[in-house]
């Protein structure tokens, strides 16, 4: 197969025709989103085949690609021009494509700094439950009167639509770096990271594995400079690999078979009582919780915290994402009526008990 293809209208057809017999899609690109969510039941719609850039202006800082484009092609390219994806996503695996990392909106460590991965979003194009493909936005920030249908893509799952073209605006890399290191306790971590983010620091990571709190510094090598003067610590050797590993998961304390939630909170709440262990990333708004706490109870414990918990691995047959509210759910409802009438693509992947027939189906909560 050619490296770069546009397959918009097969995948068009196909859609088409599995709306008129109601038979369910599980769309599928390189599989390393998977894990999240609950399995679906279908015939496999297969995307990665469409991809390649479509675009890039360096001078405009915008980017558009087709979905099944692989993330590292993508960052191989705006690393060239000294720029990058400002919310640093998570791969997952080496074959990670665009769209599945929009469909997840996934971000990593940048995201309370530079924003999630819908806020870069210019423009999409998708192919709808009925097998039309719509475009939504363009490629400025500012062309969209009313609901913006394409941020209304991220987090989506693939419920919504099947992704086909993305464009993003990207970001020029900082031209100087530092990661510090202090050892502290949770609750000192908590306190001192909500400071540190109240202040004109040029922060773009901070997190706390347990035993010691790890700064980020970027910007120019001035700011760098001072703001390392202001907050001390140490500085870390191969930073680099510190991250990645953090946003990865492959940092040792993801490395374990105990059930694994993600909790996004208030950054300011204190950490919850729950037997087991945790990791705090985003300045505290995110949570890693590993532990043998029940479903209920962790949820709890988000709620309280003014947030929401997403169950990434662990306690099999338990909700994957946290329950919707009533209001949440007349919206979701109507939004999948007006784009997946027939509800066909990727049932079941966010609420398996609201998109049986006449159910709902809907977007997920990450953020």
């Amino acid at each position: 197969m050619p490296r770069d293809q546009d397959l918009g209208d097969s995948l068009a057809t196909q859609v088409a025709e599995a709306a008129q017999t109601r038979t369910a899609l599980r769309i599928e690109g390189a599989g390393s989103k998977g894990f999240l969510g609950h399995a679906v039941t279908g015939e496999t719609l297969a995307v990665a085949g469409h991809r390649g850039v479509i675009a890039y202006e360096p001078v405009e800082l915008v980017l558009t690609a087709r979905a099944g484009t692989p993330l590292a092609e993508i960052e191989a390219l705006l690393a060239e021009h000294r720029q990058m994806l400002a919310f640093e996503p998570p791969h997952y695996g080496a074959d990670a494509t665009l769209g599945g990392t929009l469909a997840c909106n996934l971000s990593g460590p940048r995201r309370p700094y530079a924003g999630a991965a819908r806020d870069f979003v210019l423009g999409t194009r998708i192919v709808n439950g009925r097998g039309e493909i719509l475009r939504f936005g363009g490629e400025v920030m500012k062309n969209v009167a009313g609901y913006d249908l394409s941020r209304l893509m991220a987090g989506s799952y693939g419920t919504l639509g099947v992704l086909l073209d993305i464009s993003l605006k990207v970001l020029p890399r900082p031209p100087a770096e530092l990661t510090l290191a202090q050892e502290m306790d949770a609750g000192e971590a908590l306190r001192r990271m909500n400071e540190w983010a109240a202040r004109p620091l040029p922060l773009s990571g901070a997190f706390h594995d347990g035993a010691c709190v790890y700064l980020r510094l970027s910007g120019a090598a001035s700011a760098v400079a001072a703001a390392q003067r202001r907050l001390g610590g140490e500085p870390v050797a191969d930073a680099d690999a510190l991250w990645h590993d953090l946003r990865e998961h492959r940092h040792g304390f993801f490395r374990h078979d105990a059930p694994l939630w993600r909790l996004s909170v208030a950054a300011t709440a204190a950490l919850a009582e729950l037997p087991g262990r945790w990791l705090l990333d985003w300045g505290g708004a995110q949570r890693w919780y590993a532990g043998p706490a029940a479903p209920e109870a962790v949820r709890r414990a988000a709620a309280q915290a003014h947030g929401h918990a997403t169950l990434y691995r662990g306690h099999e047959g338990a909700a994957r994402f946290h329950p919707l509210a009533a209001p949440l759910a007349v919206v979701h409802r109507r939004l999948k009526a007006a784009l997946d009438p027939a509800g066909i693509l990727n049932p079941g992947r966010l609420y398996p008990e609201l998109e049986e027939p006449g159910g709902l189906g809907g977007l997920s909560r990450g953020e």
